[in-house]
């Protein structure tokens, strides 16, 4: 049986292929088995956006912010796909956290 990475990885090359919706059906698949799967979370979110479905794309943003709260990268990448979403003030506030991450990384790096 592939590993969650292995899965991971051939749903990524199905979207570099072109064949979004058999990335989107092989992310959804190793959710079910693995919930926490943050990089699958962040793909899917990515992937739903372009696909104008917005808020799956949120509701996966929103898990990946859960799962890497120390991220910055995590919360920027939610304020894009709120912003693209029309959700601006979601969109604001996830920049803010992002903001936050970034000087809670510095402060523990330096200390």
């Amino acid at each position: 049986m592939p590993t969650s990475s292995e899965r991971f990885d051939e749903a990524i090359q199905h979207q570099q292929q072109g064949d979004v919706e058999a990335a989107i059906g092989q992310l959804e698949s190793l959710l079910g088995d693995e919930p926490d799967y943050a990089l699958a979370h962040a793909a899917l979110s990515v992937f739903y956006s372009q696909q104008s479905e917005h808020e799956k794309a949120v509701q996966h943003g929103q898990k990946v912010c859960e799962l890497e709260p120390n991220d910055p990268f995590s919360f920027v990448a939610m304020s894009l796909i709120c912003q693209k979403a029309g959700k601006t003030s979601e969109a604001e506030q996830a920049l803010m956290q992002a903001r936050q991450a970034e000087i809670a990384v510095r402060h523990a790096a330096s200390g």
